[in-house]
């Protein structure tokens, strides 16, 4: 798979998924040959906390999604490895974790950004879906 680093920048800048009396808002830059991002969980109050940082980079010539999670439960360093792209969609799989499996991206335009997640829990399939809006 020859992704180049202009084959992500669509995630360049700021996302927002507003849900329930809450919002995660999503950030992403380039820096050098890799993406950097981080994610914020806000409640009703609009107050905020980190949650995971991701790095998208190439490890040994292969492009991985590296997420660092903050919360309790979810903390620690999980490389996820690029295994598909197709149709403006980029699967990044990790058998071997506990949940989630899979993480994809979706480039959607210029304003819209589909993000979701799957895999097992308890022998079961479970889909979580982030339908972000761009904030800038």
């Amino acid at each position: 798979m020859a992704q180049k680093i202009n084959d992500f920048k669509f995630l360049i800048g700021s996302w927002e998924f507003e849900k329930g009396k809450g919002k995660i808002i999503e950030n992403w830059k380039i820096q050098g040959d890799s993406l950097i991002g981080n994610s914020y969980q806000y409640n009703h109050k609009n107050e905020g906390k980190l949650t995971e940082t991701m790095v998208l980079k190439k490890i040994n010539g292969i492009w991985y999604l590296c997420v660092t999670g903050y919360e309790a439960g979810n903390e620690g360093e999980t490389n996820f490895k690029l295994v598909s792209f197709k149709q403006k969609t980029f699967t990044f799989e990790n058998k071997g974790h506990d949940f989630p499996q899979n993480i994809y991206y979706q480039n959607q335009g210029k304003k819209s950004l589909l993000a979701w997640i799957e895999g097992f829990i308890d022998g079961k399939t479970m889909k979580i879906t982030f339908p972000y809006k761009r904030k800038y």
